[in-house]
């Protein structure tokens, strides 16, 4: 009796799987990878799962990476570093028309997976998408679209994913992956990897590189792993390419070095504010303006970045901007600079004017000292960051407002009286 009843929990067991299994034939599983698109926030690309069921004919995709910018207190949100974004599900046709019709590329990659796997998979999902589960708070490096379809990849694999990626040393830092895809516009570049720390300048392994949805098919498209009837299975069984893009910038494989573009930018500035300085030295009405409007304009632009750097770092949850080294030379002081500057542009009485450049020399040669002494510190192993673009960007700048010149003497008599006093 024992032994029938044993063998027919095994048969029952056995017909439990082999639905499951056959509810799982009807199913397949695809990964969409989308280049990077006009919008700051699309310059990374983005990624998402396909699931398609032959039984419906229906296709629909879960995308990750949805956000509104109506959403409750959105921009109060994103300032202090709690965005929220959400898994939704529409159409694949209607969701993917847009990428071609906005010049972006488009690839579809289809993937080998047990009948089992993909119902697992899609239960997973739809999952997701409940009005109780679909939001998250999202990361830019450890938790977004990209990360979600890396974590799934490594379900369907049960684990081998991560064991292969999860310790293997990255080819690149974040923020050089960063860089890969802003080089092409120098204001973008600089002032994002301005406001990012020295966190983002470690050693990371290849399942962090992730975060970028071009990674994330960069190691599926070879990957193997070991399937429930332990055969070896090859993960992407097709690529299928929908569109590609025109005239798009395109990603670098090898980050290049902006400092040197930084720098000869930099000292183009520094020649025209110097000239201006030259045209003042000769009673040129038009010298004392535009000097005064170039040093007015240079404090308001750096010291309205410094504000946001200070206020990511001491206010918010992007830790990411943390242990910024930045903070050494540029700091909101530098907004002084603009109300100094227009008043010695305009002011006509000479003593005044006098006050007012020796200010200003005094918050660019901080500037300039903060600079230097920034640079000092990379000999001491707490301090790794690569922020030389930012470093060199500034240097001329500060130093031609600190030494140009006109009125040296006469601010330092002035400073000597203020000492004096």
């Amino acid at each position: 009796m024992k032994k029938k009843v044993l063998l027919l929990f095994f048969i029952m067991l056995f017909l439990m799987i082999s639905v499951i299994s056959a509810q799982g034939e009807n199913l397949a599983l695809k990964v969409a990878l989308m280049g990077p698109g006009n919008e700051l926030y699309f310059w990374w690309g983005h990624i998402s799962l396909i699931i398609e069921d032959s039984d419906t004919g229906r296709s629909y995709l879960y995308d990750y990476g949805q956000f509104s910018f109506d959403q409750e207190n959105f921009f109060v949100n994103f300032a202090i570093g709690r965005l929220y974004y959400n898994c939704g599900v529409a159409p694949s046709e209607w969701a993917l028309s847009i990428y071609p019709a906005t010049n972006r590329d488009l690839f579809i990659y289809t993937l080998d997976v047990p009948p089992a796997k993909r119902l697992e998979i899609k239960e997973f999902a739809d999952n997701n998408v409940l009005p109780e589960n679909k939001y998250y708070e999202y990361h830019h490096f450890r938790d977004n679209c990209s990360t979600r379809i890396r974590d799934i990849i490594d379900m369907i694999t049960d684990g081998q994913f991560y064991e292969q990626f999860g310790q293997a040393l990255s080819r690149y830092t974040l923020r050089q992956h960063v860089r890969r895809h802003t080089w092409f516009s120098s204001p973008g570049d600089w002032v994002l990897n301005f406001w990012m720390g020295q966190n983002i300048d470690v050693p990371i392994t290849v399942w962090d590189d992730m975060f970028l949805p071009s990674e994330v098919c960069r190691n599926i498209e070879d990957f193997y792993y070991i399937d429930s009837d332990g055969i070896r299975t090859k993960l992407v069984t097709s690529i299928e390419t929908i569109n590609t893009a025109i005239n798009r910038p395109a990603v670098l494989e090898i980050p290049r070095k902006q400092w040197p573009r930084q720098l000869i930018f930099s000292l183009v500035l520094s020649l025209i504010f110097g000239f201006f300085y030259f045209l003042m030295a000769r009673n040129i009405k038009a010298g004392k303006i535009l000097a005064g409007i170039s040093v007015s304009l240079c404090g308001l632009v750096f010291g309205f970045a410094a504000l946001l750097l200070y206020f990511m770092n001491l206010f918010t949850n992007h830790d990411y901007t943390f242990n910024n080294m930045n903070m050494i030379f540029c700091s909101p002081i530098l907004l002084a600079a603009f109300p100094l500057g227009i008043s010695y542009a305009v002011t006509k009485n000479q003593d005044r004017r006098v006050t007012y450049d020796l200010l200003l020399r005094l918050i660019w040669a901080l500037t300039a000292a903060g600079i230097l002494i920034s640079m000092l510190l990379k000999v001491f192993p707490w301090f790794w960051q690569q922020n030389m673009t930012d470093q060199v960007l500034m240097l001329p700048i500060s130093l031609v407002f600190t030494l140009q010149p006109v009125g040296m003497k006469m601010a330092c008599q002035k400073l000597k009286k203020w000492i004096k006093r």
